[in-house]
């Protein structure tokens, strides 16, 4: 089945990412991450709300209504949706200022798991972290471009890729404390599917929807790693799709406009705006993360 994503909204970000709807407060959320800018919008498609930051953010989870753990080059912070106080909760690879966070989602035992990258991403210098009861873990290495993080909705496993290998992995976890307890193995070897995989989110039914940076599309793959659909978007670069909505069953998607040339934009008047598509099938809701 394929269907098609219709524009959102038409925020032209250069390197959108990050999206997730936030239950308590009805809104979705993203990241222009060049412009270390968070953005939040109502389920009309109107721009609600807009922080800044002082170095490169690209993911964040739910602590509760009024409050976000904020994944920023260098640290976790705690984001106060309204008063916009930020204060460190831990360090992010501090001492490596050459690497920025990237792609992450939280687990169903409150993990909030978070990817780095080398700032030009050529390096294979970053990292796969857990972030936990006011702790932060390693749990990878060696990694140039952190994306699909993203768990079944047990909490029993995780999935994760690395982009430039086009294949997505998966290993157990435990659901208690959202750490690996197994082996990564091959979840969906890609390389023959349009574009590269960026990020990905499980739905409720346990099938997982991985946004093609290149391929203009999001697609869905069974439990077992087979393409069950695509939705198209009119745009290339493809990063992330999330659920929301009131009944969770809205898929909204971000996306890029950065290396895009004059001529490309000209075919994407809407690179780096956000999509969204009415499905059949619902999401999961975003667990709080354990601070």
């Amino acid at each position: 089945m394929t269907e098609t994503a219709a524009l959102f909204i038409d925020s032209k970000c250069r390197l959108g990412e990050g999206p997730f709807w936030h239950q308590q407060r009805q809104q979705l959320f993203w990241f222009d991450i060049l412009e270390r800018t968070l953005f939040a919008a109502d389920a009309a498609g109107t721009i609600v709300g807009k922080w800044t930051f002082e170095k490169f953010a690209s993911a964040a989870g739910v602590i509760d209504k009024d409050t976000l753990v904020v994944a920023q080059a260098g640290a976790f912070l705690k984001l106060d949706l309204n008063s916009g106080s930020k204060s460190l909760l831990a360090p992010l690879e501090a001492d490596i200022p050459s690497n920025r966070s990237n792609d992450g989602r939280v687990n169903p035992a409150g993990g909030f798991w978070v990817g780095t990258l080398e700032i030009d991403e050529v390096e294979y210098s970053g990292s796969l972290y857990q972030f936990r009861d006011g702790k932060v873990k390693k749990l990878l290495t060696d990694i140039r471009i952190p994306n699909s993080t993203c768990f079944s909705p047990d909490g029993t496993i995780a999935y994760f890729t690395d982009t430039p290998n086009k294949i997505i992995m998966q290993c157990r976890i435990d659901p208690r404390t959202g750490e690996p307890v197994g082996y990564w193995k091959v979840f969906a070897d890609t390389s023959s599917h349009p574009g590269a995989p960026d990020g990905s989110v499980v739905d409720a039914e346990g099938y997982l929807w991985n946004a093609r940076w290149g391929g203009n599309r999001v697609i869905r793959y069974t439990p077992d790693g087979r393409i069950d659909r695509e939705v198209m978007l009119p745009v290339s670069q493809v990063t992330c799709p999330a659920f929301g909505g009131p009944d969770l069953k809205t898929l909204y998607i971000t996306s890029a406009s950065k290396t895009l040339s004059a001529e490309a934009l000209a075919k994407e008047p809407h690179a780096g705006s956000v999509f969204s598509i009415e499905l059949d099938i619902a999401g999961m809701p975003e667990t709080a993360v354990a601070v």
